[in-house]
């Protein structure tokens, strides 16, 4: 009678076992976020609580109102928390929506034409390279807007007769709305492609050969069917990139101008020429001010609503996709 051969194995690990470890690392990480969150509201509620509503409206001059917050800690008179934070807020609408809106687009096509319609040995070599893009750091991106894009634009886009205009408000030099927003795009759209691509490359390739099997040309399968049953995995994407964008500081801290300032839609083609400051580079800038306790309630108030804003994205392109999960789509 042969003997059962019962392999002998090293430390035995139990499902319960494996699953407690699984589950308490859950909770760390669910730990550690509820930490986040409760450390960045706390500590900016004073700013929100003297503030009220108008912390979001418009109002003076936020460098000047950044400044005297922070001096307000040393002149024993009391502490300033007056702050109006809404050309921040602006400037982050501008560029962040601006770059997404023209990566989405850029992103959709380029992955069309990545999965359909370039020869096998081109989107081979161009997908990794594409990959490799969304993970350059934002730093190198800034650095090359500063040398190239910033210089273009002062020297050979903004006339002399547009500095003068408005000499006496801003001072024009090609770090605007402009190259923030361009190289913002830059800086996000190989993300999303590398998000898109993946996803229209798992569309069953019944659903596409069915529709070319009836006679439609492949542009219209892959826009009708492909890129529809992908919107979910389109919308993700376009989160994950807004995310990206709103968070980012350093690259918009180097183009942007660094400029509290509010362009306004009304002066024309000037305003893209106009400098600004969005909400997150606001805090690298004034990261020195942290030992004063009122401007250090107002930076973790800027980032508790840069925090509350991503947390809104994320689920409102969470419910979307749901909404859009009976396409079948990955």
């Amino acid at each position: 009678m042969e003997e059962e051969f019962q392999p002998e194995y090293g430390p035995r690990w139990s499902d319960q076992r494996v699953e407690w470890m699984l589950g308490a690392l859950v909770l760390a990480m669910v730990a550690l976020l509820l930490a986040l969150i409760v450390t960045v509201f706390v500590n900016g509620w004073p700013s929100f609580a003297h503030n009220g509503l108008s912390w979001f409206g418009p109002g003076g001059n936020v460098d000047d109102q950044l400044s005297e917050i922070s001096q307000s800690a040393e002149t024993g008179a009391g502490y300033v928390y007056t702050f109006h934070a809404w050309p921040l807020i602006w400037s982050t609408i501008l560029i962040c929506g601006g770059a997404v809106v023209l990566s989405l687009f850029t992103a959709l096509f380029i992955s069309v034409f990545l999965i359909e319609f370039a020869p096998t040995w081109m989107s081979n070599i161009l997908r990794p390279v594409v990959r490799f893009l969304a993970s350059v750091p934002s730093v190198i991106y800034g650095l090359l807007g500063v040398l190239v894009l910033v210089p273009f634009i002062g020297n050979h886009l903004i006339t002399e007769e547009q500095k003068s205009s408005v000499a006496g408000i801003i001072s024009l030099t090609g770090y605007s709305l402009m190259a923030a927003v361009l190289i913002l795009t830059v800086m996000i759209a190989p993300l999303m492609v590398s998000i898109f691509t993946d996803a229209l490359a798992s569309v069953k390739a019944g659903w596409l050969e069915g529709s070319l099997a009836l006679g439609v040309n492949r542009w219209r399968t892959i826009w009708k069917i492909g890129v529809r049953a992908a919107r979910p995995a389109i919308v993700a994407g376009t989160v994950l990139a807004l995310a990206r964008a709103i968070g980012e500081s350093v690259m918009l801290a180097m183009i942007s101008g660094s400029t509290a300032f509010a362009p306004n839609p009304a002066d024309g083609l000037i305003f893209i020429y106009e400098p600004s400051r969005p909400l997150a580079p606001t805090i690298v800038k004034s990261i020195d001010q942290l030992s004063s306790p009122p401007a250090k309630a107002t930076l973790f108030a800027i980032a508790a609503f840069l925090l509350f804003s991503a947390a809104m994205f994320s689920l409102v392109g969470w419910a979307t996709r749901r909404a859009m999960s009976r396409y079948g789509a990955p």
